[in-house]
């Protein structure tokens, strides 16, 4: 696993977040990305493979786009819970429905409360020990319940071709995952088995700006836009031709395990 050395204390304390969380997480535009309803199209559908009802917590939820989703989508079948360390953002998802919890993950204790789902979506990147977060998540399963892990692919095409010039080569993100890595990392863990590890995901436009750019971070609001329109692209119905073609693109992507995300799914033994 490639992992940044050293890491700035306030990505350790969460205070980075904490930070963005007014004028990133909860601008109009991010906001509009994260709650259009294709957002997590790709998420909804491996997830209700392996889950169709039951209690369901997101780690590092922010405003809580995707457990508001999974609600919008399937009423009655899931209770969602939530936490980050980003309060404005908890605040916003809270006020939305969302069962928060705002005390440290790592320092939870239930008692008898199980989950039948935990998710981690794009979030073991962010994280300076990921091994004690899915030793945590093992801990606060049911027997038989799923965890489910996305991160960026350090072996997509997009790292390959733009290497240090990719956006998603981050200051914050202090961990990268190839296949091989990913599987040690849930290997480690015996309570876990795993039952799925895919490629998913695919932004050509992404590579098309990145590819011009240079090595400084993109900003989050031009980030932020782009979500906003990719996800507007996605639910224009004159585009469908177009996003035929870019399934077909980013299926053999995934094939080749050259997609921009890795999704891994394990199992509570």
């Amino acid at each position: 696993m490639v992992f940044a050395n050293p890491v700035a204390p306030e990505l350790l304390s969460g205070a980075f977040y904490d930070r963005l969380a007014i004028p990133f997480y909860l601008s109009a535009v991010k906001l509009e990305g994260d709650f259009a309803t294709s957002r997590f199209d790709r998420e909804l559908r491996l997830f209700r493979q392996f889950v169709t009802r039951g209690a369901v917590l997101d780690v590092g939820c922010s405003t809580g786009a995707f457990l508001g989703e999974l609600q919008r989508r399937f009423p009655g079948d899931y209770s969602a819970t939530g936490t980050d360390v980003a309060g404005a953002a908890l605040d916003h998802a809270a006020a939305r429905g969302v069962e928060i919890i705002r005390a440290p993950f790592l320092e939870w204790n239930l008692g008898g409360r199980r989950f039948d789902a935990i998710t981690f979506w794009a979030v073991l990147e962010h994280l300076v020990e990921p091994q004690r977060f899915l030793r945590q998540a093992a801990a606060l399963l049911g027997a038989g319940g799923f965890c489910f892990i996305l991160v960026p692919n350090l072996q997509s095409l997009a790292v390959r071709l733009l290497g240090a010039k990719y956006r998603y080569v981050l200051p914050d993100h202090v961990n990268y995952f190839s296949v091989r890595t990913l599987r040690a990392m849930a290997a480690q863990e015996p309570a876990f088995a795993i039952t799925a590890l895919r490629s998913t995901h695919f932004n050509p436009v992404v590579i098309a700006q990145d590819v011009r750019g240079g090595t400084a971070r993109v900003p989050d609001e031009e980030r932020a836009r782009l979500l906003q329109r990719t996800t507007a692209w996605k639910e224009d119905a004159r585009l469908k031709p177009v996003r035929a073609l870019y399934s077909a693109v980013e299926k053999g992507l995934g094939a080749l395990r050259l997609a921009d995300n890795l999704v891994l799914v394990l199992r509570r033994k």
